[in-house]
């Protein structure tokens, strides 16, 4: 039988706040660490420049490939998001992208191929852009993420792209795949209103994530799964 399959949702200008929420309860709950920096080092290791950051926000991990003194240029179709970025960017659609075919020697795509219908296509796009030997790295939650939490919350499709499709769908494109995967209690919520949070954050419905506050045992760990996965052109 096929799963049903669905893009998560694209808010970031209907609701910017939830995603700066996000980006606070990853500061404040130590969640699955910040895979940001090392994204950057692979591409800094690899000598892998200029990078494309498609889905790059309000600039996370340009700041750690500034930091890794790797040059870059952000995509986003977020105009909220843009509006923040401290660096070089433009709107876009990862699935059209606005570059000639071999320009790049990196290209990311940090937690953002699950909110596209069609991960391939943007997929596609990275490959063309990239310079032969370069690299493509993506990063994505595990479809198992979160398993303190799941008896509480409503079933839900799964999403178009997690970490176990990751390597699949690199492989169709790309050789050398690798898998970079954390599974382990990252995240403590001491209370009702941190659970709440965090759950907003995850795009949860407030009045879901207010049930769900009242119904677990607090404090409670949270363990988080995915996956960083890269594959050379």
């Amino acid at each position: 039988m096929n799963e049903e399959r669905r893009p998560v949702a694209f808010d970031y200008d209907a609701d910017p706040g939830r995603f700066r929420l996000c980006q606070q309860n990853t500061a404040a709950f130590g969640l699955a660490g910040d895979v940001h920096p090392a994204v950057a080092a692979i591409f800094a290791t690899n000598g892998a420049a200029p990078v494309l950051d498609m889905g790059c926000g309000n600039g996370r991990l340009g700041t750690a490939l500034d930091t890794a003194g790797v040059a870059w240029v952000g995509l986003d179709r977020s105009r909220a998001l843009l509006a923040d970025l401290r660096g070089p960017g433009l709107r876009g659609d990862a699935a059209r992208l606005p570059f000639q075919g071999a320009s790049f020697g990196g290209v990311a795509a940090v937690y953002m191929l699950y909110h596209l219908a069609d991960p391939m296509a943007a997929i596609r796009e990275a490959h063309r852009v990239l310079r032969p030997g370069g690299l493509f790295v993506a990063v994505a939650p595990s479809r198992a993420t979160d398993p303190e939490l799941a008896p509480f919350l409503p079933p839900a499709p799964l999403d178009t792209f997690d970490a176990e499709l990751a390597p699949r769908m690199l492989a169709a494109l790309f050789s050398n795949v690798t898998v970079d995967a954390w599974d382990a209690p990252m995240t403590r919520l001491p209370d009702p209103s941190a659970v709440e949070a965090y759950l907003r954050g995850r795009m949860h419905h407030p009045e879901v994530a207010r049930s769900v506050a009242r119904r677990v045992e607090i404090p409670i760990s949270i363990t988080k799964r995915g996956a960083v996965v890269w594959g050379r052109k």
